[in-house]
């Protein structure tokens, strides 16, 4: 059953649609109140907690494959989604079927809770996993940390796999606020592992570790190698294998029963993560790569094939002219759009933050005839680069693959 097809499904968007306008609320007393009244769902199983500027949902989907290569149940919490929102809500490694997600949310509407956006996705996971009888739940911040929504639980381990400049609105404008925001998800006691950080950032993450009384394991693939190259694209994702290896070997010792390394290398190769330098057809790479940090990644993981041409959107808020001046460089062809986001930047707001660069830059609103452009400046050798908007690479990803859309909404909302 797609999205479309399940009327219950499509009333539980019309509500997300309606309460987005709430905008961000960080906080926990209502992601508590709520959670009290459906018997803490959230306590139901061993949970993995992963913040981080970038990676944290690459480290996740690796973590869960690993655990679930190795025999357990496992539930995974993502943000945002592409196309469909049941694409956050992975059971056993399969997308949640869309009328049980419905169903799942007469139980949120009975707690009389006034949940934001994201607050209701990450209540209607507790109790999906909980459904599902999940044996570790692996979950992805959607925000910061110490205040996110999902900071109520009591994890066996957790995760900060990177510290970067983003959503300085609402995180704080230096690396150091940012990862004491982050560093928010550490409990006392238990480990959390650290990816490769500024030192500023491995400083006041190491501080609040000992404040706390948990240990901090700093970990990267020079130091720690994962067993063998992550099926995901990017010399990056070396760094968040190492990671994950060491979440699941943690988290599997916690539940009684050590991992084999045929299990960590089965998930490893097999994981899969859309929208993350994805390849559709020969031709058009995807990249949700949205700030400095990411878009570095990007630049560095591209062939060297033929001609390039990147199709690219932002929403506001972002760092739109360090972006552009990181990309500029790589692709001679740049096509300037926007996603259907409200929040999305007007195409020709976008085509001048790359100014006089050695890019040629053309304007094109709407995303389909952007690509089509695209890949006629790029035919017949080259590829064309998706990139800069979560909101565009889910928009044409659906296009190119035929997948369901959600019929109703947007994505998560922002100030």
């Amino acid at each position: 059953m797609t999205g479309g097809d399940s009327p219950g499904y499509t009333r539980l968007l019309e509500r997300l649609d309606q309460i987005r306008v709430q905008g961000v609320a960080f906080g926990l007393g209502r992601m508590q109140t709520a959670l009290e009244r459906l018997g803490h769902p959230e306590s139901a199983c061993a949970v993995v907690h992963i913040a981080g500027t970038n990676g944290k949902g690459s480290t996740a989907a690796m973590t869960a494959a690993i655990l679930q290569a190795a025999g357990w149940k496992t539930a995974l919490f993502t943000s945002p989604h592409l196309s469909r929102f049941t694409e956050r809500f992975r059971l056993g490694g399969a997308e949640i079927d869309p009328e049980v997600l419905a169903a799942l949310d007469a139980e949120v509407l009975a707690t009389g809770v006034p949940l934001t956006y994201f607050e209701t996705a990450t209540v209607l996971f507790w109790l999906a996993a909980r459904q599902d009888g999940a044996d570790v739940a692996v979950v992805e911040v959607g925000l910061g940390g110490r205040l996110d929504a999902t900071n109520v639980c009591q994890p066996v381990a957790t995760a900060i796999t990177s510290i970067g400049l983003d959503h300085q609105d609402l995180l704080g404008t230096g690396v150091g606020d940012i990862a004491r925001e982050k560093a928010g998800i550490v409990k006392a006691g238990v480990p959390v592992f650290v990816g490769p950080v500024p030192a500023e950032a491995r400083a006041v993450i190491g501080a609040h570790g000992q404040a706390v009384g948990a240990p901090v394991h700093f970990r990267s693939a020079s130091t720690h190698p994962p067993p063998v190259a992550p099926g995901l694209r990017g010399a990056h994702q070396a760094n968040n294998a190492a990671l994950a290896t060491a979440l699941a070997e943690f988290t599997a010792r916690s539940l009684g029963r050590p991992l084999a390394e045929e299990a960590m290398v089965a998930g490893l190769e097999g994981v899969r993560w859309p929208g993350r330098l994805e390849w559709v057809g020969p031709d058009v790479l995807l990249d949700a790569a949205h700030n400095p940090q990411g878009v570095e990644g990007l630049v560095g993981s591209l062939p060297e094939r033929g001609p390039r041409a990147l199709v690219v959107s932002f929403v506001g808020g972002k760092a739109l002219s360090t972006c552009a001046a990181l990309l500029a460089p790589a692709f001679p062809h740049v096509v300037a759009t926007m996603s259907r986001s409200e929040r999305a930047l007007p195409a020709a707001e976008v085509a001048a933050a790359f100014g006089a660069g050695p890019s040629a830059v053309v304007v094109e609103p709407d995303p389909l005839r952007a690509l089509a452009l695209a890949r006629a400046q790029v035919a017949p050798r080259g590829f064309v680069t998706v990139a800069g908007s979560t909101f565009l690479v889910g928009e044409i990803r659906a296009h190119l693959l035929g997948e369901a859309s959600d019929p109703v909404g947007g994505g998560d909302p922002l100030p």
